[in-house]
C-alpha cells in the first residue's frame, strides 16, 4: 500500500511539475507580449505606457438599505422643491378666463392625473433616470455618455487610455447588433450630425439655466400672493424682489446642507398639501375622482376645441421640476429618487388636484386663487408660511442645479470662464458661481417687475421647461439606440409617445409667445450663441496648436545648443494640447534663451465622466532627449471635479512626477528581465530531485501613486528584489533604481527652489482672407467674452510673483 502511495505522490509531484511548467511559459509569454505592446507605445506619441497602469478598480459602491432611505428622505427637500408647488397655479394658470363648464374640471384633472404619470412617473423616473453618467444626470450628462461611445466631440483630443479610467465603463456596442454599429458610424463620418448633438445639448443646458430665472421668480411670486387681497398686487411684486434679493445673496453659503435642512419643510408641505386635498375632496365632491377615466379628456376637448388646445400650456405647468429629478441625481442614486417620487411627492400632488379640483366643483368663480381659497381658515397662515418656505426651496434648487450645468460646460470647453467654488466637500455637484449668481438675480427682478402676476410668467415659464424635456427625449432615445441597444420597435415607443406628448404641450406654449413665451427662446437663443461663439473658437485654437506643434528636431536642437541657460526650479508650461508639445514653447525660446531645470508641458483635460480618481489623473511621457528634463503630463479631470488650489496641485503633480520616474525605471527593468526569463524558463520550471519547481506566482509591488503594478516572482527574483531570495540569474544586477532615486532627489530640490506657472497670452484673430462672419464672431464676439470674463490664471489663483505669462498670436 505505501509503494502505490509513493507512487501516487511522484505523479502528482510531476504533474504539478508539469502544471508550474506551462504556467511559467504562460506568464513569460505574457511579459513578453506586455515588451512588444510597451515597445509600440514608446514609438507613438501617446501616454498609454503609464495609463496601463492606473487602477482598475471599480467605483461601484454598494449602499445599503438605511443610506437609501436616508437618501430618499433628503431628495425630498432638493428635487421636488419646483413640482411640489405647482399647485400654488395649474388650475389658475390653465382657466384664465373662467370655467365655462363645471366638467371642464373633470377633463383639466383628468389631463393633470395623466400627464403627471406620463411624463415624471414612466418616463423620468423608471426610464430617463437609468441613462446617467456615473450617477449623474442633465443634459452634459448625456452629451458625455454619448461621447465616450461614439466619436463625436469636435475637439480631437480623445486618447486610447482615457478608456481605461475606472469610471469610464465603455462597453462598444456588440458586433451582433450591426444596426446599432451602422448609426454609430454614420454619426461619427457625418461632421454636421456632430455640430448638430453639440448644438441640441447647449440649447438643452441654456433652457435649464432659464429655469433658473424663471423658477424663483414664479413660484415666491405665486407664495406671496395669498396676501394679495389684503395688500394689493404692488406689495406683492415689491416683497418677492425683497426675498429674491435675500435669496441670491445667501447662495454664497452654498448648500451643503440643504438636503436635511429643507427636507422637513417641503415633506410638511407635502403634508398640508395632501390634507387640504382630502379635506376639500370628503367636504365638497367626491365624485371627481371618475377623472381617472380618460374619457373626460376626450370630453373636454370635444366641448372646447382650440381652447382646449391652448389651455393644454397652463396643464403642463403641473410636471415643471421633472427634470430635476434627471439634473439632481448626482446628489443621490437612483432608487433612492424612485421611492421618495413614487411613495411621497407622486401621491401627495396627486391629492392636492384632486381636492382643488372638487373645491372648484363647489366655487368654479375661484379659479384665480384655488389654492388659498381652498384652505381651511384655521390653518390659512400656517400653510402661507409654509407655502413660502416651500417657494423658496424650490428657488434654491433650481439656481444650484443652474450653477451645476454651467460648471458641467464649463469642463467641455463650452461656457466662458468663471470662477466655480465648490460649497459642499460631501457633494462635488453643489458649486455657486458668483458672476452668474448676480446675474440671475438681476434678471429676476427685472421679470418679476415687468411682468407682475403668475399668469404672465408662466407663459414663459412652460416654453422653457418643455423645449429642454423634447432635448432629454431625443438624447435619450440615441443612447437606447446606440448604447443600451435597444430594439427598434422599443425606441419607436419611448420618442413617438413622449415625443409626441411634448410636441403637443411645446404647440400650446407657442400660442403663448407674444404675451411672455418668447423670453425663454429669446434667452436660450442668447446663451447658445454665447456658447458655441466660446466653444468654437476653443476647437479653433486647439486645431492651431495642433498643427503648428514643435517638431522633434527643433527639441534635439535646443538641447544641444549651448547659449540656452538653464534655470533653477521647475517650470509648468500649460496647453490645451494632449499629444506633442505647443508652439508656444518654441516663442518663448526664440524670445528668451533660458529654461528652468524641468519643464513640464501641462494640458488640464475635461474627460466625458464625472470624477476622475485622484490616483488616475496624471499621466506622464518624457520627452527625448532625457537628459533634458522634459515631460509631459495631461491632467484629466471629469466635469465635477474641481481644480485644486496651486500648491495642492503642484504638490499632487510633482508626486506623481516622482512616482512616474521611479515606475519607469522599474518597468524598463522588467522588460529586461523577462526576455531573459523567457530564453531561461524551461530550464528553470523542470523537476528537481526532491520534485520541487520553482514558483511563478505573481507579487504585487507598490507605486509611489499608491496603485500596483503586477510582475511575476521570477521576474522579481531575477532583478534581486525578492526579498531576500537569491536570483538565479547572476550575471543581471539589481534594477538601477539608484539612478532613479538621485533623478528623484533633484526634483524635490528643484521643487524647493521655485515652482513657475508659464501660460501663454494668446490674443486670437481671425486670418485676413476669412469670411466677415468668421470675423466677427472671432475678433468681436469671442475678444468681448474673453475680456470680460475671468482669465486662466484668476481662475486656478495663481499668485503673480510665480506667473509667466508669455505673449503670442493664434489666426484662425
Amino acid at each position: 500500500m505505501s509503494g502505490e502511495g509513493d507512487d501516487d505522490n511522484q505523479i502528482n509531484t510531476v504533474e504539478e511539475a508539469l502544471d508550474n511548467k506551462n504556467l511559467a511559459k504562460e506568464e513569460n509569454l505574457k511579459l513578453k507580449d506586455r515588451k512588444v505592446s510597451w515597445a509600440k507605445l514608446r514609438r507613438v506619441d501617446s501616454l498609454n505606457l503609464e495609463a496601463g497602469r492606473v487602477s482598475m478598480r471599480s467605483h461601484s459602491v454598494k449602499v445599503s438599505w438605511m443610506t437609501t432611505l436616508s437618501f430618499a428622505f433628503q431628495s425630498i427637500g432638493v428635487v421636488y422643491g419646483d413640482i411640489g408647488t405647482s399647485p400654488l397655479y395649474v388650475y389658475a394658470s390653465t382657466f384664465t378666463n373662467e370655467i365655462k363648464n363645471k366638467d371642464d374640471i373633470l377633463g383639466v384633472l383628468s389631463l393633470i392625473i395623466y400627464t403627471i404619470v406620463l411624463i415624471p412617473m414612466l418616463k423620468y423616473v423608471f426610464i430617463v433616470l437609468w441613462a446617467n453618467d456615473n450617477g449623474n444626470g442633465g443634459a452634459f450628462a448625456l452629451y458625455s455618455l454619448i461621447c465616450r461611445h461614439l466619436k463625436v466631440s469636435l475637439i480631437p483630443n480623445q486618447q486610447p487610455e482615457d478608456r481605461e479610467l475606472s469610471n469610464y465603463k465603455l462597453d462598444t456596442p456588440s458586433s451582433q447588433l450591426k444596426r446599432a454599429q451602422k448609426l454609430k458610424q454614420k454619426i461619427e463620418g457625418s461632421y454636421g450630425a456632430r455640430i448638430m448633438l453639440l448644438l441640441v445639448t447647449i440649447m438643452g443646458t441654456s433652457m435649464v439655466i432659464g429655469d433658473g430665472i424663471l423658477t424663483p421668480t414664479i413660484s415666491v411670486l405665486s407664495a406671496v400672493s395669498g396676501i394679495s387681497t389684503s395688500l394689493g398686487q404692488g406689495a406683492v411684486v415689491g416683497i418677492t424682489i425683497a426675498i429674491l434679493i435675500v435669496l441670491f445673496c445667501a447662495q454664497r453659503f452654498g448648500t451643503d446642507k440643504v438636503g436635511f435642512t429643507f427636507a422637513p419643510i417641503i415633506f410638511l408641505w407635502f403634508s398640508f398639501i395632501s390634507g387640504i386635498g382630502l379635506y376639500n375632496l370628503f367636504k365638497y365632491e367626491i365624485g371627481v375622482l371618475r377623472a381617472f377615466n380618460p374619457k373626460y379628456i376626450v370630453d373636454y376637448f370635444k366641448r372646447n376645441g382650440k381652447d382646449g388646445w391652448i389651455s393644454l400650456g397652463g396643464v403642463f405647468l403641473c410636471i415643471t421640476g421633472s427634470e430635476a429629478m434627471f439634473a439632481d441625481l448626482g446628489h443621490f442614486n437612483v432608487l433612492a429618487i424612485q421611492m421618495s417620487f413614487s411613495c411621497i411627492t407622486f401621491p401627495a400632488i396627486l391629492i392636492a388636484y384632486i381636492g382643488q379640483a372638487a373645491y372648484l366643483r363647489k366655487f368654479p368663480e375661484n379659479v384665480a386663487n384655488t389654492f388659498y381659497d381652498s384652505i381651511p381658515d384655521p390653518i390659512y397662515w400656517p400653510t402661507f408660511v409654509i407655502a413660502v418656505g416651500a417657494a423658496i426651496i424650490a428657488s434654491q434648487a433650481m439656481i444650484s442645479g443652474a450653477f451645476s450645468i454651467i460648471s458641467q460646460g464649463l469642463s467641455l470647453g463650452c461656457f466662458p470662464t468663471v470662477k466655480v467654488m465648490h460649497t459642499s466637500t460631501k457633494h462635488e455637484g453643489q458649486v455657486y458661481i458668483p458672476e452668474i449668481n448676480y446675474m440671475f438675480m438681476i434678471a429676476c427682478i427685472v421679470v418679476c417687475a415687468a411682468f407682475k402676476t403668475t399668469e404672465k410668467i408662466s407663459h414663459a415659464y412652460g416654453i422653457a421647461v418643455v423645449g429642454d424635456m423634447m432635448i432629454t427625449t431625443s438624447l435619450v432615445s440615441l443612447i437606447m439606440l446606440v448604447i443600451w441597444k435597444k430594439s427598434i420597435w422599443q425606441v419607436a415607443i419611448f420618442f413617438l409617445v413622449f415625443g409626441c406628448t411634448e410636441l403637443l404641450y411645446f404647440s400650446a406654449q407657442l400660442t403663448k409667445f407674444t404675451s411672455g413665451g418668447f423670453l425663454p427662446l429669446v434667452s436660450a437663443l442668447f446663451l447658445t450663441t454665447v456658447m458655441g461663439i466660446w466653444h468654437y473658437v476653443y476647437k479653433e485654437k486647439y486645431m492651431f496648436e495642433l498643427k503648428n506643434k514643435v517638431s522633434t528636431e527643433y527639441l534635439r536642437e535646443i538641447a544641444t545648443n549651448p547659449s540656452i541657460n538653464r534655470v533653477p526650479g521647475i517650470g509648468l508650461l500649460y496647453t490645451d494640447l494632449v499629444h506633442g508639445i505647443p508652439p508656444i514653447f518654441q516663442h518663448f525660446i526664440d524670445s528668451v534663451p533660458s529654461i528652468h531645470s524641468v519643464i513640464v508641458f501641462v494640458s488640464i483635460k475635461a474627460i466625458p465622466v464625472s470624477n476622475v480618481a485622484i490616483e488616475e489623473r496624471f499621466l506622464f511621457r518624457q520627452v527625448n532627449p532625457k537628459e533634458y528634463r522634459m515631460f509631459r503630463c495631461v491632467v484629466r479631470h471629469g466635469y465635477n471635479d474641481a481644480l485644486e488650489d496651486p500648491a495642492e496641485f503642484e504638490s499632487q503633480l510633482v508626486q506623481h512626477l516622482k512616482g512616474f520616474i521611479q515606475q519607469e525605471s522599474f518597468m524598463l527593468d522588467v522588460d529586461q528581465a523577462a526576455l531573459t526569463t523567457t530564453e531561461q524558463a524551461p530550464n528553470e520550471s523542470e523537476v528537481t530531485d526532491k520534485g520541487r519547481t520553482s514558483s511563478s506566482s505573481n507579487r504585487i509591488i507598490p507605486t509611489a501613486q499608491g496603485g500596483v503594478s503586477r510582475v511575476s516572482s521570477d521576474s522579481i527574483q531575477s532583478l534581486g528584489v525578492s526579498g531576500g531570495a537569491k536570483s538565479s540569474n547572476n550575471n543581471i544586477s539589481n534594477p538601477p533604481i539608484q539612478g532613479a532615486e538621485e533623478e528623484v532627489k533633484f526634483i524635490e530640490k528643484e521643487m524647493e527652489k521655485s515652482v513657475v506657472h508659464m501660460l501663454a497670452e494668446a490674443e486670437v484673430v481671425a486670418q485676413p482672407n476669412s469670411s466677415i462672419l468668421n470675423k466677427i464672431v472671432v475678433n468681436y464676439a469671442y475678444s468681448f467674452l474673453r475680456k470680460n470674463f475671468r482669465q486662466r490664471e484668476q481662475l486656478m489663483a495663481i499668485p503673480r510673483k510665480r506667473l509667466l505669462k508669455v505673449g503670442m498670436t493664434y489666426e484662425i
